[in-house]
Protein backbone atom coordinates (compact mmCIF):
# COMPACT_ATOMS: atom_id res chain seq x y z
CA UNK A 1 0.00 0.00 0.00
CA UNK A 2 2.82 2.37 0.95
CA UNK A 3 4.60 1.67 -2.37
CA UNK A 4 1.35 2.35 -4.28
CA UNK A 5 0.92 5.73 -2.57
CA UNK A 6 4.54 6.67 -3.30
CA UNK A 7 4.15 5.56 -6.93
CA UNK A 8 0.91 7.56 -7.27
CA UNK A 9 2.50 10.63 -5.68
CA UNK A 10 5.49 10.33 -8.02
CA UNK A 11 3.24 9.96 -11.05
CA UNK A 12 1.17 12.99 -10.03
CA UNK A 13 4.33 15.03 -9.49
CA UNK A 14 5.60 14.09 -12.96
CA UNK A 15 2.27 14.97 -14.60
CA UNK A 16 2.06 18.25 -12.66
CA UNK A 17 5.63 19.21 -13.64
CA UNK A 18 5.00 18.30 -17.30
CA UNK A 19 1.85 20.44 -17.35
CA UNK A 20 3.71 23.33 -15.72
CA UNK A 21 6.50 23.12 -18.30
CA UNK A 22 3.95 22.95 -21.13
CA UNK A 23 2.05 25.94 -19.74
CA UNK A 24 5.28 27.95 -19.50
CA UNK A 25 6.18 26.99 -23.07
CA UNK A 26 2.73 28.02 -24.32
CA UNK A 27 2.98 31.31 -22.43
CA UNK A 28 6.43 31.96 -23.88
CA UNK A 29 5.19 31.22 -27.41
CA UNK A 30 2.15 33.42 -26.88
CA UNK A 31 4.30 36.21 -25.48
CA UNK A 32 6.61 35.99 -28.51
CA UNK A 33 3.61 36.19 -30.85
CA UNK A 34 2.11 39.09 -28.91
CA UNK A 35 5.48 40.88 -28.94
CA UNK A 36 5.73 40.52 -32.72
CA UNK A 37 2.20 41.87 -33.10
CA UNK A 38 2.80 44.72 -30.68
CA UNK A 39 6.14 45.57 -32.32
CA UNK A 40 4.41 46.83 -35.42
CA UNK A 41 1.07 47.70 -33.86
CA UNK A 42 2.61 50.71 -32.12
CA UNK A 43 4.00 51.87 -35.48
CA UNK A 44 0.60 51.48 -37.13
CA UNK A 45 -1.19 53.24 -34.27
CA UNK A 46 1.25 56.15 -34.48
CA UNK A 47 0.81 56.32 -38.28
CA UNK A 48 -2.95 56.66 -37.82
CA UNK A 49 -2.47 59.53 -35.35
CA UNK A 50 -0.32 61.36 -37.91
CA UNK A 51 -3.05 60.84 -40.51
CA UNK A 52 -5.71 62.12 -38.11
CA UNK A 53 -3.67 65.24 -37.35
CA UNK A 54 -3.34 65.92 -41.08
CA UNK A 55 -7.10 65.54 -41.48
CA UNK A 56 -7.46 68.30 -38.88
CA UNK A 57 -4.90 70.40 -40.81
CA UNK A 58 -3.01 70.87 -37.53
CA UNK A 59 0.66 71.11 -38.45
CA UNK A 60 1.93 71.33 -34.86
CA UNK A 61 -0.05 68.26 -33.82
CA UNK A 62 1.11 66.47 -36.98
CA UNK A 63 4.70 67.25 -36.08
CA UNK A 64 4.23 65.94 -32.55
CA UNK A 65 2.49 62.77 -33.73
CA UNK A 66 5.27 62.15 -36.26
CA UNK A 67 7.77 62.38 -33.40
CA UNK A 68 5.75 59.69 -31.60
CA UNK A 69 5.83 57.62 -34.78
CA UNK A 70 9.59 58.00 -34.95
CA UNK A 71 9.85 56.72 -31.37
CA UNK A 72 7.67 53.71 -32.26
CA UNK A 73 9.81 52.95 -35.32
CA UNK A 74 13.06 53.06 -33.36
CA UNK A 75 11.57 50.85 -30.62
CA UNK A 76 10.87 47.96 -32.99
CA UNK A 77 13.00 44.93 -32.22
CA UNK A 78 13.61 43.33 -35.60
CA UNK A 79 14.42 39.93 -34.13
CA UNK A 80 10.87 39.77 -32.74
CA UNK A 81 9.23 40.23 -36.15
CA UNK A 82 7.83 37.39 -38.21
CA UNK A 83 10.02 36.42 -41.15
CA UNK A 84 7.88 38.10 -43.83
CA UNK A 85 7.51 41.26 -41.70
CA UNK A 86 11.26 41.35 -41.07
CA UNK A 87 11.96 41.17 -44.80
CA UNK A 88 9.67 44.10 -45.57
CA UNK A 89 10.83 46.00 -42.47
CA UNK A 90 14.41 45.87 -43.74
CA UNK A 91 13.26 47.37 -47.05
CA UNK A 92 11.18 50.20 -45.58
CA UNK A 93 12.68 51.14 -42.21
CA UNK A 94 15.09 53.78 -43.55
CA UNK A 95 12.33 55.47 -45.54
CA UNK A 96 9.85 55.25 -42.65
CA UNK A 97 12.42 56.81 -40.34
CA UNK A 98 13.36 59.56 -42.80
CA UNK A 99 9.70 60.41 -43.47
CA UNK A 100 8.78 60.49 -39.77
CA UNK A 101 11.81 62.73 -39.07
CA UNK A 102 10.90 65.02 -41.95
CA UNK A 103 7.27 65.40 -40.86
CA UNK A 104 8.23 65.90 -37.21
CA UNK A 105 10.83 68.55 -38.00
CA UNK A 106 8.51 70.96 -39.82
CA UNK A 107 5.24 72.73 -39.24
CA UNK A 108 4.77 73.38 -42.96
CA UNK A 109 1.52 71.53 -43.62
CA UNK A 110 2.16 71.31 -47.36
CA UNK A 111 5.55 69.63 -46.79
CA UNK A 112 4.06 67.32 -44.16
CA UNK A 113 1.35 66.20 -46.56
CA UNK A 114 3.81 65.67 -49.39
CA UNK A 115 6.02 63.49 -47.17
CA UNK A 116 2.96 61.64 -45.87
CA UNK A 117 2.53 60.18 -49.37
CA UNK A 118 5.81 58.32 -49.04
CA UNK A 119 5.15 57.43 -45.40
CA UNK A 120 1.83 55.89 -46.44
CA UNK A 121 3.49 53.83 -49.18
CA UNK A 122 6.04 52.33 -46.76
CA UNK A 123 3.39 51.71 -44.11
CA UNK A 124 1.17 50.02 -46.70
CA UNK A 125 4.00 47.68 -47.75
CA UNK A 126 4.51 46.70 -44.12
CA UNK A 127 0.88 46.36 -43.07
CA UNK A 128 0.14 44.28 -46.16
CA UNK A 129 2.29 41.41 -44.77
CA UNK A 130 1.19 41.83 -41.16
CA UNK A 131 -2.31 40.36 -41.21
CA UNK A 132 -3.90 43.16 -39.18
CA UNK A 133 -6.46 42.28 -36.51
CA UNK A 134 -9.06 44.57 -38.04
CA UNK A 135 -9.61 45.55 -41.69
CA UNK A 136 -7.42 48.40 -42.88
CA UNK A 137 -8.63 50.44 -45.83
CA UNK A 138 -6.26 51.74 -48.46
CA UNK A 139 -7.83 54.93 -49.76
CA UNK A 140 -6.95 57.08 -52.73
CA UNK A 141 -7.34 60.77 -53.50
CA UNK A 142 -7.25 61.57 -57.24
CA UNK A 143 -6.66 65.27 -56.57
CA UNK A 144 -3.46 64.55 -54.62
CA UNK A 145 -2.74 61.40 -56.65
CA UNK A 146 -1.92 59.72 -53.38
CA UNK A 147 -2.95 56.86 -51.12
CA UNK A 148 -3.30 56.59 -47.37
CA UNK A 149 -4.42 53.98 -44.86
CA UNK A 150 -7.42 54.17 -42.57
CA UNK A 151 -9.09 52.03 -39.93
CA UNK A 152 -12.45 53.43 -41.07
CA UNK A 153 -14.11 52.77 -44.40
CA UNK A 154 -15.47 56.32 -44.52
CA UNK A 155 -13.10 58.61 -46.42
CA UNK A 156 -11.46 61.42 -44.45
CA UNK A 157 -8.79 62.91 -46.65
CA UNK A 158 -5.48 63.83 -44.94
CA UNK A 159 -4.19 65.64 -48.03
CA UNK A 160 -6.85 68.35 -48.06
CA UNK A 161 -8.45 68.24 -44.63
CA UNK A 162 -11.77 70.05 -44.28
CA UNK A 163 -11.53 71.70 -47.72
CA UNK A 164 -12.05 68.32 -49.43
CA UNK A 165 -12.66 65.99 -46.51
CA UNK A 166 -14.48 63.23 -48.39
CA UNK A 167 -12.49 63.38 -51.63
CA UNK A 168 -11.31 59.90 -52.43
CA UNK A 169 -12.38 56.31 -52.32
CA UNK A 170 -11.46 52.91 -50.87
CA UNK A 171 -9.28 51.03 -53.33
CA UNK A 172 -8.35 48.02 -51.20
CA UNK A 173 -9.32 46.31 -47.95
CA UNK A 174 -6.43 44.67 -46.11
CA UNK A 175 -7.40 41.87 -43.71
Amino acid sequence: MKKSIIALATALTIVFNANTIQAKTNTTELTAIEMADSQLQSVYDAYFTVKDALIKSDSKLTSAKAATLLTAITAVKMDKLKSNEHTVWMKVVKKLTADAKSISSTTDLKKQRETFKSLSKSTYDLIKVSNPEQPIYKQYCPMADADWLSKEKAVKNPYYGSSMLTCGNVVETIK
